[in-house]
């Protein structure tokens, strides 16, 4: 499995090589070669803030604005060499039915909290603004960032604690705190469980296990996670409190994975209820290791269910552009659009 890409923009090539062509060697060499049987989930990560702030800089609805990149995604996929056993959209009606149903099994088992907390409030668009909405100086390194995570120097943080916040949307730097309700969930109460699933996990680099050990360790005590936000675009929660809600981004694309196998086949729990049978392979960049190796193993674990769980973490460093890393936040880097424009042969790209 590979972190889906937001559909709704270009993907570098450090996205393609990280992700996908990791995933091709995996599958084609390690797996295929050796007669097992395998499937490569693919997708888009189709809500959250990108899909909103894209679809509204170029007038248009977030459903609207994904016939303009799909074709262009699937040239590159091809040129690439690409191939999926099935690639889907975290916009379906599947993805839909899955995540509230995960989310409706935290509930009952009491792992969700209710928490009042202080957010960010634009008064010049009239609305919350969510992590990825706010931009400013990262409050460890004093670099310009959004607001949920510093790319230089990796630190992970609320937008409130960032240094000269402003709007990504309207570039009003006059935001206020207002309060709002939001669900958590308690990640503390499942770390025993994730630090002994961690602790058996394949690690494709020293930097991918130091990142979770550090997070999941005895000495650090897992925060609860907020997973709903004041949007409109995404999983609406179904529970009546928080019904003006949806799913926070990062709790719903994770559940891509099996809403997508859903969406390929109608025996899907034979690949993600058969944990003593079936391997999970996820593959990512450095950056996006907490996501998967800490953040999405609780979501499953605490249905309570027999889940098929994450078998090893594959993460690479970041790919250099210029003496600096590729960032599709900042335009740095070379793009799915100009590959071919290099005149580098694509197996190149797979020595990478």
């Amino acid at each position: 499995m590979e972190k889906f890409p937001v559909e709704d923009e270009q993907f570098s090539v450090g996205s393609a090589v990280v992700e996908k062509i990791s995933v091709e060697g995996q599958r084609n060499v390690f797996c295929r070669l050796r007669g097992y049987n395998v499937l490569f989930i693919g997708g888009y990560d189709k809500y959250g803030t990108t899909s909103e702030v894209r679809a509204a800089s170029e007038n248009l609805t977030p459903r609207e604005i994904r016939g303009k990149y799909h074709p262009l995604h699937k040239e590159i996929y091809q040129w690439f060499d690409i191939s999926f056993g099935h690639f889907g959209r975290t916009s379906s009606s599947e993805h839909t039915a899955v995540s509230q149903q995960i989310l409706n099994s935290l509930f009952h088992n009491n792992l969700l909290m209710d928490h009042t907390i202080q957010q960010l409030y634009c008064e010049n668009c009239l609305k919350f603004l969510a992590d990825s909405l706010v931009e400013g100086l990262c409050p460890e390194c004093r670099v310009s960032c959004k607001g949920d995570q510093c790319e230089e120097c990796n630190a992970y943080f609320n937008a409130r604690d960032l240094l000269n916040p402003v709007c990504k949307i309207c570039q009003n730097s006059s935001l206020t705190l207002r309060s709002t309700d939001h669900l958590f969930l308690n990640l503390g109460s499942l770390q025993p469980n994730l630090r002994a699933l961690s602790e058996r996990f394949t690690f494709s680099n020293q930097l991918a296990k130091k990142i979770t050990e550090k997070l999941v360790g005895k000495e650090n005590k897992i925060p609860p996670k907020c997973i709903t936000r004041d949007l409109k675009w995404g999983v609406p929660v179904p529970i009546e409190k928080f019904k003006d809600k949806v799913m926070y981004v990062w709790f719903d694309a994770p559940l891509g994975y099996l809403s997508i196998t859903k969406c390929h086949t109608s025996k899907w729990e034979l690949w993600w209820k058969n944990p003593h049978n079936v391997e999970l392979h996820l593959f990512m960049g450095k950056d996006n290791v907490p996501f998967y190796s800490v953040h999405f193993p609780p979501y499953l674990i605490g249905t309570g269910e027999s889940w098929t769980l994450p078998h090893s973490i594959h993460a690479t460093h970041f790919l250099l552009y210029k003496a600096g890393k590729f960032s599709k936040i900042r335009g740095i880097g070379v793009f799915g659009d100009e590959v071919k424009d290099t005149n580098i042969p694509v197996e190149v790209y797979r020595l990478i």
